[in-house]
C-alpha cells in the first residue's frame, strides 16, 4: 500500500504545548501497538487560537494551577521526564517553520528535530524564544543554525505553515495535541486511549 493511501494517525502539534510533548512521548508505542503509523502535522497553535477564540488553559489561573499537577501526574504515569518551562509562553513561530521546512526539504531530519525541540522545551527546559539559545540547541542537536535561519525565512516554508494551520482549523482543530484517525478527531493527550481504539479498528 502506498504511503499516500496508507492509514495513519494524524498528530497535529506545536512545540509550545506541554500536553503535546507528553502525547509525543507516547506516539511511538501507540503506533507499534496498533500497527498504524503516526503522521506528524505541524501547525501554529497561536494561529489556531486566534482563529477559534481559544487560549491556553494556563491563562485561566485556577485551571493553570490544576494543570501543573495534572501534567506531573501524566509524566509519572508515562515514565517520562517533564519540567514546566519557566519561560512559557514561548513564541513558536520560528520553531514551527523549522518543523515544516524540514518536513518539506529534509524529511529524514524531521523527527530528530521534533525530538530535540520537544526535549529542549519540556525537559531541559530552555528558552527557545531566545535566538542565541535556539542556535545553541540546534547546534547541539546536529543542525546548522545558519542553514536553519535560511530555511525558516523561505517563502514556501512560511506559506506551508499558514496552509497547515488553516487546514487544521477547517477540520475543527481548536488546540493541541489533536489526533485524527480517519475523520474522527480526538483532542488532548488524555484521549490517547480513544485514539488507540480507533486506530486498532482500522
Amino acid at each position: 500500500m502506498s504511503d499516500a493511501i496508507r492509514p495513519a494517525i494524524e498528530f497535529w502539534f506545536d512545540f509550545g504545548s506541554p500536553t503535546t510533548y507528553l502525547a509525543h512521548t507516547q506516539m511511538p508505542r501507540l503506533a507499534a501497538d496498533t500497527g498504524v503509523p503516526t503522521r506528524y502535522m505541524p501547525m501554529l497553535l497561536g494561529g489556531v487560537f486566534k482563529a477559534t477564540g481559544n487560549q491556553s488553559p494556563v491563562m485561566v489561573p485556577a485551571k493553570g494551577r490544576w494543570m501543573g499537577g495534572d501534567l506531573a501526574r501524566f509524566a509519572r504515569r508515562y515514565g517520562v521526564p517533564f519540567t514546566f518551562n519557566p519561560h512559557f509562553p514561548i513564541n513558536t513561530l520560528t520553531l514551527m517553520r523549522g518543523a515544516v521546512g524540514l518536513q518539506m526539504r529534509q524529511p529524514e531530519r524531521f523527527m530528530p528535530y521534533v525530538d530535540a525541540m520537544f526535549h529542549a522545551m519540556w525537559v531541559e527546559p530552555a528558552n527557545l524564544g531566545d535566538a542565541a539559545v535556539l542556535a545553541a540547541t540546534l547546534g547541539a542537536a546536529g543542525f546548522d543554525p545558519v542553514q536553519f535561519q535560511s530555511l525558516v525565512a523561505d517563502a514556501e516554508v512560511k506559506a506551508r505553515l499558514i496552509a497547515n494551520t488553516d487546514a487544521a482549523v477547517a477540520r475543527g482543530v481548536f488546540g493541541a495535541p489533536t489526533c485524527f484517525v480517519g475523520d474522527e478527531m480526538f483532542f488532548g493527550q488524555d484521549r490517547l486511549d480513544f485514539v488507540r481504539e480507533a486506530a486498532a479498528k482500522g
